[in-house]
């Protein structure tokens, strides 16, 4: 199987070791994430936004190109190409302000470009159709700070409009799992660190 992880924080991928002042959890659970594959013998590609530079706002060049399904940005290509060959993706980031960051959001409006990753149809019941062929599922990893009820009751569950259902699923892609780990701040050692072991394991076990 091959696995693309999509990283989004600003410490980078490399903020997983546990350095005081230079730590992120969502970085932990994505090297977590990223061992559990690499286990069970499946090829990880790694794309760490901040580390790679990317940049995520669409810019009037992007939009037009865009609009004719074509792309003029290299690292876009390259990101479109690794998207391709992928039989799973993974994102992992923290939820800010009730959303996904800039760059995950970012991913999605310049690398998922018309024509390239997806044809959009005329009817309601053909309104997107995904062109990645290999593409059989994606999982969501976030972190937040409230408590997970008050996101999903009050607030309804923004990820999963945008991304779940606003996204992948509109796409084609049936197989969208969501998890979200929330009061980290306020979890022992002890807990966080069973957080990155049953999530290492889930990932290890995920397609068995």
């Amino acid at each position: 199987m091959r696995v693309m992880l999509v990283v989004d924080h600003p410490y980078t991928l490399a903020s997983h070791r546990n350095i005081p002042h230079q730590r992120s959890f969502t970085a932990a659970l994505a090297h977590a994430a990223q061992q559990g594959l690499i286990e069970a013998g499946h090829e990880v590609d790694v794309v760490d936004l901040h580390a790679d530079g990317f940049n995520p706002v669409m810019s009037a060049q992007d939009l037009a190109s865009w609009r004719c399904g074509k792309v003029v940005d290299s690292q876009l290509v390259d990101y479109q190409a690794r998207l391709d060959k992928a039989n799973h993706v993974v994102f992992v980031f923290p939820i800010w302000w009730e959303l996904m960051p800039a760059m995950t959001k970012g991913f999605l409006d310049r690398v998922m470009t018309k024509g390239i990753v997806y044809e959009q149809g005329e009817s309601l019941t053909n309104f997107m159709t995904s062109k990645l062929d290999n593409l059989k599922s994606v999982t969501l990893v976030s972190t937040m700070a409230e408590p997970d009820i008050i996101y999903r009751l009050y607030f309804h569950s923004p990820v999963t409009k945008s991304m779940v259902r606003g996204t992948f699923k509109l796409m084609g892609v049936k197989k969208v799992k969501w998890h979200n780990y929330t009061g980290i701040a306020n979890k022992t050692p002890e807990q966080r660190q069973r957080i990155l072991e049953s999530v290492r394991d889930r990932f290890r076990r995920m397609w068995r």
